[in-house]
């Protein structure tokens, strides 16, 4: 019998692991090379990419990094090819466009990198500069014509046409460390988290204006879109998520007994799947705004995605 399963990268413990929604319960451990930070996957629910960051986090200057994306093949629960981002180090922020090709960031060289067919690749086919100094992640419309990408040490948010060789990055400043972000599903409103000013702002994606602002926890790192249309706010120093409505509202705050790394929801019973500090996964109630259930993971948990028993590839 099929299960929901959950998809987490664990940092620190360097895998990719399977679990059972239902229970909490470890499938499989795929391990992948050091500190992978970011994954995303395919429309097909067949490959997962995870990006090689290759160092704990942006603070470590003795080494540069990983230089590579691996590709994990969901049925088999196997990790079935690498490919290299030479001489792109430490990857982070990913994304896929509505034809699958693959877009991912260095961080070290702030340089955007795209594969058209990154199931068989093995180099990029393009790399574009992002405009902006430590360039962490980015948000990308769903046909790839646009990104906006989010500087750490400069402080901006610059648009980039991934596309256009000719087209210059244009900035704008959102606040101090720019960090968390998502788009609308209209794509025309981004919404950014400013980790030093401890606020989500939303942006205008056409004149790149702030129209928005709003006052978070402590901490800001991450934003999401849930399938009603809030707005989700990890407060990494705050042992909260604070939710929002889409003209930043603020609609509550979910407090945690760790702080937040990162979230998914499950896209059908709505419940919300939360990373913790603590090594564990908190699963909870978005209408009572509550921790239902929680399961032990291995170390540093942080990206995640629920494979619905219905979208496994055959044989999963």
């Amino acid at each position: 019998m099929k299960k929901d399963i959950l998809l987490l990268n664990q940092k620190s413990a360097h895998t990719i692991g399977f679990f059972d929604v239902e229970n909490g319960e470890a499938i499989k451990q795929i391990e992948v090379g050091q500190f992978p930070h970011e994954f995303v996957v395919d429309s097909k629910r067949e490959f997962a990419y995870v990006g090689h960051y290759g160092v704990q986090n942006s603070g470590i200057t003795e080494d540069h990094g990983g230089c590579s994306i691996f590709v994990i093949d969901l049925k088999t629960k196997e990790h079935v090819h690498t490919i290299s981002t030479w001489p792109y180090y430490r990857i982070h922020g990913l994304a896929l466009d509505d034809k699958d090709r693959l877009y991912a960031m260095s961080e070290s060289q702030n340089v955007m990198v795209i594969f058209e067919s990154p199931r068989t690749a093995n180099a990029p086919d393009r790399a574009l500069p992002s405009g902006g100094l430590k360039t962490h992640l980015f948000s990308l419309t769903r046909d790839g014509s646009t990104a906006y990408c989010l500087n750490l040490l400069s402080h901006t948010v610059t648009k980039i046409r991934p596309w256009d060789p000719v087209f210059l990055p244009v900035a704008m400043y959102p606040g101090k460390k720019p960090e968390g972000n998502c788009l609308s599903d209209d794509e025309q409103t981004l919404f950014v988290t400013n980790r030093l000013d401890n606020q989500v702002v939303a942006i205008d994606t056409e004149s790149l204006e702030v129209t928005a602002r709003a006052d978070t926890g402590t901490d800001p790192t991450r934003a999401y879109l849930s399938p009603d249309d809030l707005l989700y706010v990890t407060n990494y120093g705050g042992q909260s998520i604070s939710i929002f409505s889409l003209s930043l509202e603020n609609k509550g705050t979910i407090d945690l007994p760790a702080d937040p790394i990162a979230v998914s929801f499950h896209p059908t019973s709505g419940d919300v799947f939360v990373s913790l500090t603590n090594d564990t996964v908190a699963v909870l109630d978005p209408n009572n705004l509550n921790v239902k259930r929680s399961f032990s993971c291995l170390a540093e948990p942080d990206v995640s995605f629920i494979l619905q028993s219905s979208s496994h590839p055959t044989g999963a």
